[in-house]
């Protein structure tokens, strides 16, 4: 007789460890919004930011990520791609506000330095390289781009607490109590650099226009050039999920038959990640063919 066992299929398990590197962050980013009030230290709750802000990316990702799967329906009718963007706004959000926040807090702690708990500091440095490296080993077992790019993330953390560390060995020896803001701006500084672009796209993709990886002059020459088509008289194209697009396409064709000229207009589409196209020919053909042939 045989028996069945479950086992664990690769989604399941990437599933799994991006759980517990999700669980990782935010305990650890509550942790450290806590212990960083307590220590006095703005480096650690500037980091209790960043972490805050990748454990939401991380959870938003995985959940807006099985949601942007489903079909289209009647009442998403170009499906559910754009609510991979919710997450990246959300974020993005959180993530400039808490930094700016932050960098209100550390510019007086530079120009005033208050004492820090170095102690504290060099222990909690201690275990958070240990859970950050436990996270990055986790990911380098996987195999799917969002593991991989989660493994950056962590090796990322895991050297920004080394950096942590050696300040509160330096700080134990010498007062030098200026360089936690110090640590603390440039943290939220690189933060900030970070999510202003994501920002400033995702808003783009929501505002309809035309998608940053679209040159869309040379677009509408590389239609108008085709064989097919004489003129496009009105494209407009605009992001889904920043990945796929949609256009509409108003043209003049130099033949008659149609249904070959939208074809041939598709193929280039399709070239540029068009998805979704709704294609529209101009005018009478046979007028348009007796002006050509005149």
């Amino acid at each position: 007789m045989t028996h069945n066992h479950p086992h664990t299929t690769p989604d399941a398990a990437s599933g799994k460890r991006i759980t517990i590197v999700f669980v990782l962050n935010i305990v650890f980013a509550v942790l450290e919004f806590i212990f960083g009030a307590m220590f006095g230290s703005v480096a650690i709750l500037s980091d209790a930011v960043h972490d805050t802000g990748d454990a939401i990316a991380v959870g938003f990702a995985w959940f807006f990520e099985k949601i942007s799967r489903k079909k289209s329906n009647p009442s998403y009718t170009l499906g559910y791609r754009r609510f991979s963007l919710l997450g990246a706004l959300i974020t993005s959000v959180i993530l400039l506000v808490g930094s700016t926040l932050v960098i209100l807090e550390a510019i007086p702690r530079l120009l005033h330095p208050t004492p820090v708990q170095t102690t504290g500091m060099f222990w909690l440095a201690i275990v958070a390289i240990m859970a950050n490296g436990y996270g990055a080993y986790l990911m380098t077992r996987g195999t799917s781009r969002n593991e991989s790019i989660l493994n950056l993330h962590m090796l990322e953390d895991v050297l920004g607490w080394i950096a942590v560390l050696i300040l509160s060995i330096v700080m134990h020896f010498q007062p030098w109590y200026w360089l936690d803001p110090l640590l603390s701006l440039s943290i939220s500084i690189f933060i900030l650099t970070q999510a202003v672009p994501k920002f400033i796209g995702t808003l783009r993709i929501l505002m309809e226009a035309a998608p940053e990886t679209v040159n869309y002059t040379a677009l509408v020459a590389e239609l108008e050039n085709a064989p097919e088509i004489d003129q496009a008289t009105e494209l407009c194209i605009w992001s889904i999920d920043g990945e796929k697009h949609a256009a509409m396409l108003h043209m003049t064709i130099t033949i008659a038959d149609q249904a070959q000229a939208k074809a041939a207009a598709r193929v280039i589409l399709e070239k540029h990640n068009v998805a979704y196209s709704a294609i529209e020919v101009d005018g009478d053909i046979q007028e348009h063919q007796a002006h050509q042939d005149s």
